[in-house]
């Protein structure tokens, strides 16, 4: 059998691992590429002392067995991972076209991406990111990105970006959309066709984006000169199950809305089923408006009526920007809003009856 030792020349023969499944460990690769274990973890590392041949040999076996070090090691050896977190409190719509934006912006940049979710309980769990942070931090994350975080007031270790934030104060830099006039220009679109009693399945009212969406509701209102019908409001949370409830709530009403704005297209979907469950024709006899333009808003029956936030670009504008903030640049704005758009679809029409 041929073979070397140290730093000398690689084996032409080529051998497999002596051990059995599981993580690739350095002392099989250095079976594997014939040299000994220093020789391996001096080109992991990147040091001196190896020769050419030996290091691109060497660096081929690893690439071949898969052979990756734990962050932890890394992070020990490094102070840095390399790794990005991504924090979101459930898989659900709108974080899922965060987390692509985010896949996108990964490219190129040297880091890598590992998304965590909460697994969706956020009622019962209220400061989840803090839990996650102090698991993360320092040890197998360079930095974070919080989507819709429940607490803004976090203490941590490097850079972090909030994407649709918390209320409350905070010094976190932050990517979101212009929510109030995206309300605005959902609300002024049913104004325009005629609706008059116009209700509204509201978001988290926790969150800084659900409350300029209902801002954005009464001042579509007050500029259109149409008072504001209290009772046409019922609470969504941006949930399916419960705007599916404050969407049955205002369509058993005697005199229901004519139209619903709802905050996110998660609750407008759910008022789509509740109003075909209740035989109430969309849109000849209910118009309704959502939020966000999730993929499955175009596929909707009919297709809703939206108003479009760049979610995908949120994510992609988090990514960029955490990284620059990891990378110790210094930059003039670290609050970004992003625009919002009308997406006219099939779910709205003039009230029945209207000339």
């Amino acid at each position: 059998m041929n073979s070397s030792s140290g730093d000398g020349s690689a084996p032409t023969e080529d051998r497999r691992p002596r051990s059995g499944g599981g993580r690739v460990t350095m002392q099989q690769v250095a079976a594997e590429a014939g040299v000994s274990v220093s020789t391996v973890s001096k080109v992991i590392n990147g040091r001196y002392g190896v020769a050419s041949e030996t290091f691109d040999h060497v660096t081929a076996v690893v690439e071949r067995l898969g052979y990756e070090a734990s962050l932890i090691a890394r992070s020990l050896r490094n102070s840095r991972t390399n790794v990005i977190g991504l924090l979101v409190a459930d898989f659900e719509p709108f974080s899922a076209e965060v987390l692509k934006g985010a896949a996108d912006a990964i490219r190129g940049t040297g880091y890598e991406l590992v998304a965590y979710s909460a697994g969706g309980r956020v009622d019962e769990h209220v400061g989840w990111e803090r839990r996650y942070l102090s698991r993360l931090m320092g040890t197998l994350v360079d930095g974070a990105v919080l989507v819709t975080p429940t607490v803004t007031d976090v203490q941590h270790d490097g850079p972090i970006v909030a994407v649709d934030p918390h209320t409350g104060r905070s010094s976190l830099p932050t990517v979101a959309a212009d929510n109030l006039q995206g309300a605005r220009l959902g609300v002024d679109h049913l104004l325009g066709l005629g609706h008059r009693r116009i209700g509204m399945v509201t978001g988290r009212p926790d969150l800084i984006s659900a409350q300029l969406r209902e801002r954005g509701y009464r001042e579509a209102h007050a500029a259109a000169g149409v008072p504001v019908d209290e009772s046409l409001l019922r609470l969504g949370a941006f949930e399916h199950d419960q705007g599916r409830e404050a969407a049955r709530e205002l369509l058993l009403m005697d005199d229901r809305p004519t139209a619903i704005f709802a905050a996110n297209d998660r609750t407008a979907l759910a008022t789509l089923e509740v109003a075909a469950e209740l035989g109430i024709a969309v849109p000849r006899q209910l118009s309704v408006v959502g939020f966000d333009n999730i993929p499955e808003s175009a596929l909707a029956d009919p297709p809703l009526t939206t108003v479009q936030q760049p979610i995908r670009q949120m994510g992609y504008d988090a990514i960029r920007l955490l990284v620059a903030l990891i990378d110790g640049e210094t930059l003039a704005d670290t609050r970004l809003t992003l625009e919002t758009t009308l997406v006219a679809r099939q779910s709205t029409a003039q009230p029945e009856g209207a000339a």
